[in-house]
């Protein structure tokens, strides 16, 4: 952007568009930029606050690295400032400069020169900006010069300020200054724009000023704010402005920094300056040592943009440049030239239409061909659109008006029309995304590049609806593994919607999920989330870290497992396996490239151990699953839980992981997240088991004890007693299991009065009065029937009950009646009984059939409230026994015997558990224990308060510390109960009751009395109050508290008892399931001959098959699959169900509403548009009507029919206003489009600060009159100056170039024929360019080259040639240089003599060269004549002749010498064949030269 046109464009006061290439490789990024998380803000995540060290740092950065300028030189200026003073030409008063500036200097010239009077100093205003009185929202704003490097002011953005690296910057243009909108339009464009940015993660940038569109952009995000939850996040709104033309920025000034800085806005006194918007986030203010100078700030905020567009954003493994787009509304002449810029260098933009001036100028134009936007017709779009202004329009602006809009319009792919309420446009939103998909669209790209660049910015915006309706059509088919990095950056970036999207279009999970790709997804965990936290304290634990590594060890799968087992629990085996050692050298990739089975019950093991054949089974929907659960992601794990074979598993392993997680998750609002995530799963387990359970019950049943491989090696049953999960268990299905489990082999029709019966006389077995499940058992009679009988736990379990009972009644009689010296023959069984409870209690403590170990199991054990009571009564019973067999003793065993018998009738309850009348109480009763708890600590607060003054007062100094205790305690505690204590008014004082001197063991000591008169002494009065108090806060306050604590528990556990119930109904089941079918003592018998089997067999414990049992594979099969379809009827009624609620409803109906008034909107709009051009289109025929008239009367008033001249015609053949009648009827013959050369007449020249003259359309040809055309001249001054003309800015040297002909070395015939010489210059036969002289070309006139075009056809690995669309593929030979962003055919200029042109030379070996020669002559021309390049000028050119070489055979000798001879000798240039598709990235001419080849071989283009 040149210098002139930057002042152009600020003068008008219009925004600045940055100027940036979107074609431009990655030079190269700022280093340690901030990484963006676009996952949702969580209440852990820490937020971005300035401390005192982090404002100290700034406060030191910020003068180091940035500066400001200040004019050093005072000049006095000839105009005067606002207020009459005296101002220097930099526009600051004598006052506001440095003392130096106004001392006598050594410069010589009066003339202020800001190159030399202007100096950088380091900068005195940033830090937090605050708005007086409008709002506490907390800004950052600095001042910087217009030179600082683009580089150090993102680091300030993204290091210093904390911004999040963008996925979009939207530059907002337009008018500076006020302007009208339409309501309905304003209100859709500040709802859009607000909403692309909060959706995408964008960058708004604006000129900051409070005036134009930067006040409606302003306005938009104060609306945002205002209805947005804290939640929703914060809309980065940059305001780039000139620090000279701010009113009230002195107080901006603080040179350490302001902490805040307080900003006014005052706009009734800012005169021709402009305030600071407000509702702007961040502010950078462009300083260039002036004041009141507008357009500052362009040239700093283009080079910004276009670094910032040239930046790599990484998510998710996916890494995308920034993409820019620009956004006009209203706006002059400054708006146009950003627009120009713009769309030159390949940014989109979104012109709103209906804002005024420019923007609608350009929307009215936008859809008609290039040869009707003419010079009159935009003279007549200025004259209405512009009316203040129009006068100031001058002819050759007009032409350059012309000229911009016709290239603006020209790359319609990069321009947009936002007509609100038109062509099924509603959101602003939609139509800039819609703009940047366009653009990307029409860029160039390898393959599918280009549909891979679009999905890649729709996932970065998370945009899905923009994913379906412009990337996801029938344009393009997509293949599952073309999906797969973008599923990785959904999954990381947690984008729920776009996985489902994923998941529609075919990806494939078991392809998707590979080792590689888990391991990935796990290093890429969330920061924030607990488990992440977890998996770092594993590897800081790792044992295996080297000593000097400072760093922790990589994350490795077994990590993971070790994490997740401790979460699952101990009975689960791993999921994921621990290497080996010969692997630990190669522990980044343990099991490279593996793709992984989804079916749970046929999946390979991934690895297998030396020994134990440990099989490790990897299911992809698990580990996502697993993925998304650990990390809270509801949305996400709803998702793939939908997607899993082992559903019901899936959804209680879910459960369990949660609540563990949420035990530790110190965020209270996380952690009541993961409890109610928790209870969803385990919903959905219920809803799929009910499902299950209706359709069969057997198999429903067999889910719940099925081995489950892809979950460790437990079952469903499993999985919910470790996750509590009440509700599930407490289900009727499965508690008909557990009664089915509870009667064995015996049917559950039984009466319990015939089990009891046959087990007091078991020969009734043979009667038939017991029936039997099997009906083998039924027929049968003998020992088998004996057997089932005696081993089905509800036997077992009044067995052991009779045997407890008889156990507690002979215990209280032996110590009621028969407690000898020496112990009695009752005495002694006790003794073998209690051994056999003791030995029972082992085997329960060592029984381990998930192998934990004897830790994990002595822990689980003690968990269990009934085994530590169990424990505490056998070393009570030891205790006892110990010192009873100690004469001296004696009694004393004998007591704590007798303490022993009332726990072991404690032990009673958990019996009774099993009771579906008691066990519901015994729970409440428990509850209701700890509310005791809490009462007594109340209690005793008051008993100790009360007692301690009560015996201060009445008792003088009592030593007996038992009679203390119990004047304190155990009187004030019976005072509760009614029973008063002695003298407490003095009433019932009697001497023969007490001890005077407390001497008497068994008579309390007397209050305090008088000696003579034997009357108490002490204040009768006070005692009472303090009994009457005391009675009131504990008799009715507290005993009431604890009534009404009472009632609160039960009735809280009284809705949930049957749960609790049935839920510990299953520990009882299992234990007496496992339990030796003998009871004590007989039970010494079972535990013989279980030692026998486990320590001398050596045969290990095995779990019941009736609790887990491990299916075959193919019956495993199916009954997943049937579990899949259920699982799917599930999900459909749920969403039946969700449809059918009232509220879902109700807010359908809304939406249908809301749809249909905005149908109808939308028909008002468009009827009231087609009625305005309707009547438009009348006004017009009247007119011509009326003119026609006139026509007829006057002519017959003079008596004839007129001349054909002064004819009037109808609007389609009439000629536009302002054009040369003469060229009319050349229009009507030859507009055949947009025929005239392009490239040669873009208005900036390549390589070179020179702009050409505006040429539009209609004035390219010689013969059309073009008075004011005066294009500058160029001559670039090459180094090769002996192959090239001279510079040609004097007619002399050119006077002996000879035209037309062959002059000396150099041909200047064209192919066109003989072209035109005009005052010793050739003209170009195409017609004007803008620009006289040679330009950068070597010659003037034609400057031939040559175009080999070599193909050969593209073939698969068999050697068959590949097709598209039927037609063969061809590939051509391309070459690239690294400063360029396109390839081109190795072909050009050639020196003077030669035949191979110089490109060719540098990637071809020179003992190729002679051969090639030959094969152009064998090759086809396939064109011969002029190029449309952009570095034509009026008078030199380029000409070439394409010369297409091909080889048909694969195995041609020429081809194999060819590809042996290809060496680049330049390193920056590359060479390679390359598939030919109109979408290659290459040179515009060279593309259509490549067409012609395509169509001569009949080839796929």
């Amino acid at each position: 952007m040149e210098p002139s046109a930057l002042t152009k464009a600020g003068s008008n006061q219009e925004e600045g568009f940055g100027v940036q290439s979107r074609r431009v490789a990655d030079l190269g990024l700022v280093p340690n930029l901030r990484r963006s998380n676009s996952s949702l803000c969580k209440s852990r995540r820490s937020q971005y606050l300035f401390n005192s060290c982090e404002k100290e740092n700034l406060s030191s950065w910020i003068p180091e690295n940035i500066k400001k300028k200040e004019c050093i030189y005072f000049v006095e200026s000839s105009k005067l400032s606002d207020a009459g003073k005296v101002v220097c030409e930099c526009g600051y008063t004598r006052e506001q400069h440095l003392e130096e500036a106004v001392k006598p200097h050594t410069f010589q010239s009066n003339e202020w020169d800001p190159k030399k009077h202007v100096q950088e100093m380091p900068t005195d205003a940033f830090g937090d900006i605050v708005f007086t009185g409008l709002s506490q929202k907390v800004g950052k704003y600095v001042r910087l010069s217009q030179d600082t490097p683009s580089s150090v002011t993102y680091q300030l953005m993204t290091q210093h300020w904390g911004l999040d690296v963008p996925n979009l910057l939207i530059s907002v243009t337009g008018g500076a200054k006020d302007f009208n909108m339409k309501p309905r339009l304003k209100s859709v464009f500040r709802r859009g724009l607000v909403k692309v940015a909060q959706t995408t993660g964008a960058w708004i940038i604006t000129g900051g000023s409070h005036t134009g569109v930067m006040k409606q952009v302003g306005e938009a995000v104060r609306d945002f704010s205002l209805s947005s939850s804290y939640n929703e996040g914060e809309i980065v709104t940059i305001g780039i402005a000139t620090w000279g033309t701010v009113h009230n920025r002195e107080g901006l000034i603080h040179p350490t920094g302001g902490f805040p800085a307080e900003y006014i806005v005052d706009e009734e006194g800012q005169g021709h300056l402009t305030c600071l918007d407000s509702n702007h986030s961040h502010f950078i203010l462009v300083d260039d040592g002036t004041h009141g100078r507008y357009g500052v700030e362009i040239p700093l905020r283009s080079k910004l943009e276009k670094f910032i567009s040239e930046q790599t954003k990484e998510r998710g493994g996916v890494a995308i440049k920034i993409p820019i787009v620009c956004v006009v509304l209203e706006g002059g002449p400054g708006t146009l030239h950003t627009i120009y810029n713009a769309i030159t260098h390949g940014t989109p933009c979104v012109v709103v239409e209906g804002s005024g001036r420019v923007a609608d100028v350009i929307a009215q134009v936008a859809s008609l061909p290039i040869s009707e936007i003419t010079i009159s017709l935009i003279q007549q779009k200025l004259a209405v659109f512009f009316q203040e202004m129009f006068e100031t329009f001058t002819e050759g602006g007009i032409v350059e008006w012309t000229k911009k809009i016709q290239d603006i319009v020209r790359r319609r792919q990069l321009l947009t029309i936002f007509r609100e309420g038109k062509d099924g446009q509603q959101d602003v939103d939609v139509a800039i995304l819609q703009a940047l998909l366009k653009a990307s669209r029409s860029h160039d790209h390898f393959g599918h590049e280009n549909w891979d660049h679009q999905l890649k910015l729709a996932v970065a915006w998370n945009r899905v609806d923009i994913a379906r309706s412009e990337i996801f059509t029938d344009e393009r088919q997509w293949k599952p593994s073309e999906l797969h990095p973008m599923m990785t950056a959904a999954l990381i970036s947690n984008k729920p919607e776009f996985v489902k999207l994923f998941l529609e279009n075919g990806l494939r999970l078991k392809e998707f999920v590979t080792w590689d790709t888990l391991l990935y997804l796990y290093k890429n965990l969330d920061p924030s989330c607990l488990f992440h936290c977890k998996l770092q304290k594993v590897l800081a634990e790792e044992p295996e870290r080297v000593a000097c590594a400072p760093a922790l060890p990589a994350v490795q799968m077994h990590h993971v497992a070790q994490v997740l087992r401790e979460l699952l629990g101990d009975f689960t085996q791993p999921l994921y396996p621990r290497p080996r050692s010969s692997d630990r050298p190669r522990l980044l990739l343990p099991v490279p490239h593996i793709k992984l089975n989804v079916q749970g019950v046929s999946l390979r093991s991934l690895y297998k151990r030396s020994s134990g054949h440990v099989t490790f089974t990897m299911d992809p929907v698990r580990d996502l699953l697993i993925w998304a659960i650990v990390q809270n992601r509801r949305e996400l794990a709803e998702i793939i839980w939908a997607q899993s074979q082992d559903c019901i598993a899936a959804a209680l392993a879910c459960s369990k992981i949660l609540k563990e997680l949420s035990k530790e998750e110190e965020d209270t609002d996380s952690s009541e997240e993961m409890l109610v995530l928790a209870d969803q799963y385990e919903h959905r387990a219920i809803g799929v088991f009910t499902e299950c359970y209706r359709k069969d019950e057997e198999r429903a049943q067999k889910l719940l004890i099925r081995v489950s491989e892809a979950w460790g090696k437990t079952t469903c049953l499993q999985l919910a007693l470790e996750a509590k999960d009440m509700k599930f268990v407490s289900h009727g299905g499965i508690q008909a299991f557990l009664t089915k489990v509870w009667w064995g082999q015996l049917s559950v029709d039984n009466g319990l009065w015939r089990v009891i019966l046959c087990m007091l006389a078991f020969p009734l077995l043979s009667t038939g009065l017991i029936s039997f499940r099997d009906r083998r058992l039924q027929a049968v009679r003998g020992l088998a029937r004996v057997r089932a009988f005696f081993n089905a736990p509800v036997v077992i379990f009044h067995l052991n009950i009779l045997s407890y009972f008889s156990f507690l009644c002979l215990f209280a009689y032996v110590l009621m009646v028969d407690f000898q010296p020496s112990p009695s023959w009752c005495e002694r069984l006790i003794y073998l009984w209690l051994f056999s409870l003791v030995c029972e209690e082992l085997r329960q403590l060592l029984y381990d059939p998930y192998e934990c170990g004897l830790a994990k199991m002595a822990l689980l054990y003690f968990s269990d409230f009934w085994n530590k009571l169990d424990i505490a009564a056998i070393l009570l019973f030891i205790a006892g026994l110990t010192c009873r067999l100690i004469p001296a003793l004696l009694y004393p065993g004998r007591i704590v015997l007798s303490l022993d018998f009332i726990m072991f009738c404690l032990r009673l309850m958990h019996i009774f558990t099993i009771s579906k009348t008691l066990g519901p109480k015994i729970i409440i009763v428990k509850r209701m224990m700890k509310d005791v708890f809490f009462f007594l600590f109340l209690l005793a607060v008051w008993v100790v308060s009360f007692g301690v003054a009560k015996q201060a007062i009445l008792i003088h100094n009592e030593s007996r510390v038992d009679w203390i205790f119990r004047g304190v305690v155990y009187q004030s505690y019976l005072t509760i109960f009614g029973q008063m204590p002695a003298y407490i008014d003095g009433v019932n004082f009697n001497l023969d009751h007490c001890s005077p001197n407390g001497t008497d063991p068994y008579k309390p000591k007397c209050p305090e009395s008088d000696s003579t008169h034997h009357q108490p002494i002490f204040p009768e009065w006070l005692t009472v109050i303090l009994l009457c108090l005391y009675l009131l806060f504990t008799n009715i306050l507290l005993l009431n508290l604890l009534i009404a604590m009472f009632n609160y528990t039960f009735q809280q556990v009284q809705e949930h008892t049957d749960q609790i119930w049935k839920f510990q109904r299953h520990d009882l089941i299992e234990e007496y399931q496992g339990r030796p079918p003998a009871p004590p003592p007989f039970i010494l018998l079972s535990h013989l001959h279980l030692f026998i089997k486990r320590v001398v067999l050596k045969i290990p414990a095995k779990r019941h098959k009736q609790l887990k049992n491990k299916l075959e594979k193919n019956e495993e099969a199916a009954l997943l699959s049937w579990e899949i379809y259920l699982k799917e009827n599930y999900l459909q009624n749920m969403q039946y169900q969700q449809k059918q609620r009232p509220e879902q409803k109700i807010q359908d109906i809304s939406n249908r509403v809301d749809a249909m008034v905005d149908l109808l909107e939308m028909d008002r709009l468009k009827s009231s548009g087609s009625t305005e051009q309707r009547l438009a289109s009348l006004e017009e025929q009247v007119a011509q009507t009326t003119r026609a008239l006139h026509w007829v009367v006057k002519a017959l008033r003079d008596g004839g029919f007129g001349s054909e001249k002064g004819t009037p015609t109808l609007a389609s053949q009439k000629v536009l206003e302002g054009q040369d009648p003469e060229l009319d009827s050349r229009q009507k013959v030859e507009d055949l489009g947009d025929s005239h050369h392009i490239n040669a007449r873009h208005l900036l020249y390549p390589n070179a600060a020179v702009v050409r003259f505006p040429v539009p359309n209609e004035k390219v040809p010689w013969g059309t009159e073009f008075l004011i055309y005066d294009p500058p001249f160029y001559s670039a001054d090459r180094k090769d100056k002996d192959l090239v003309d001279p510079m040609g800015n004097t007619l002399d040297p050119l006077s002996r170039i000879t035209y037309n002909a062959v002059d000396g070395p150099t041909d200047r015939r064209s192919y066109h024929g003989s072209y035109m010489v005009r005052d010793g210059l050739p003209l170009n036969p195409m017609g004007r360019t803008g620009l006289r002289g040679r330009g950068s070309l070597s010659c003037f006139g034609p400057n031939h080259t040559l175009q080999p075009v070599v193909t050969r056809w593209r073939r698969n690995q068999d050697g068959a040639i590949c097709r598209r669309s039927i037609k063969k593929v061809l590939e051509v030979l391309v070459v690239k240089h690294v400063l360029s962003e396109h390839w081109a055919l190795p072909g050009g200029s050639r020196e003077p003599g030669e035949v191979l042109p110089r490109k060719l030379k540098q990637v071809l070996q020179k003992e190729f060269w002679p051969s090639f020669e030959s094969l152009l002559t064998q090759g086809t021309e396939v064109y011969k004549g002029y190029v449309d390049d952009p570095r034509n000028t009026d008078n030199a050119w380029i000409e070439t002749v394409a010369i297409s070489i091909h080889f048909p055979d694969q195995s041609s000798v020429e081809l194999k010498r060819l590809n042996s001879h290809l060496h680049t000798s330049d390193p920056g240039m590359s060479i390679r064949w390359q598939v030919v598709d109109k979408r290659i990235p290459l040179y515009a001419n060279h593309k259509a030269v490549l067409q012609k080849v395509a169509a001569l071989f009949g080839a796929y283009y």
